[in-house]
């Protein structure tokens, strides 16, 4: 996003906004972590943040997440949560206008997944 003012101008980097959806999709109660899918190693190595990509022009931005749910929750609900929250958060801090908050589920985390193995042989 870039803005012009009298007094210069004002540039929001695509990253700034990708980690402004995290934290505000990682605030969702449900959401176990953000997830880079098959090919998260390949997209962190050229500059997008884990599990988001960003679309901005100068006044609008799409955001992609993907997510990683707690077993048990409600994947709609969670989902819906996830893009009430990412939107008013980018429009609050931008002024961007968020046109689609578009969430996919890549996997679902047992509780017992956050045991180390040394736990679960006690």
């Amino acid at each position: 996003m870039e803005e012009k003012k009298n007094l210069g101008s004002i540039k929001i980097a695509n990253e700034v906004v990708a980690i402004i959806a995290s934290l505000a999709a990682t605030e969702i109660e449900g959401v176990a972590a953000m997830s880079g899918g098959v090919t998260g190693g390949i997209v962190e190595m050229l500059g997008y943040k884990k599990g988001i990509k960003v679309e901005a022009g100068v006044e609008e931005c799409n955001v992609d997440l993907s997510v990683i749910i707690d077993y048990g929750s409600t994947i709609p609900e969670v989902a819906e949560q996830i893009q009430i929250n990412v939107k008013q958060a980018i429009e609050s801090m931008t002024g961007l206008k968020v046109v689609e908050v578009n969430v996919h589920v890549h996997d679902v985390q047992f509780a017992d997944d956050d045991k180390k193995p040394e736990e679960e042989e006690e």
